[in-house]
């Protein structure tokens, strides 16, 4: 199991993402995005509309997913 932060994958606070992969923090980074948008949270709002953007510009995309994987493989297991 690893843990990533809101922070370290493009958003603005410290919420930690565990998981047994990029994957799993990936997902739950999209979770929280999400559940701060809908709670309001103007702060989480640009991290959210570039997760959205990355979607629709598959190539750019591709190239923050595989950075993502790439940081969380680097880290050292909790």
């Amino acid at each position: 199991m690893k843990t990533m932060t809101c922070k370290q994958l493009g958003g603005p606070c410290g919420y930690a993402h565990h998981g047994e992969s990029a994957d799993d923090v990936i997902n739950a980074q999209d979770r929280h995005l999400k559940e701060m948008e809908a709670a309001g949270d103007v702060a989480h709002q640009p991290a959210r509309d570039e997760m959205k953007a990355r979607w629709r510009k598959p190539v750019s995309g591709l190239r923050w997913y595989r950075d993502a994987k790439r940081r969380f493989a680097d880290l050292p297991d909790d």
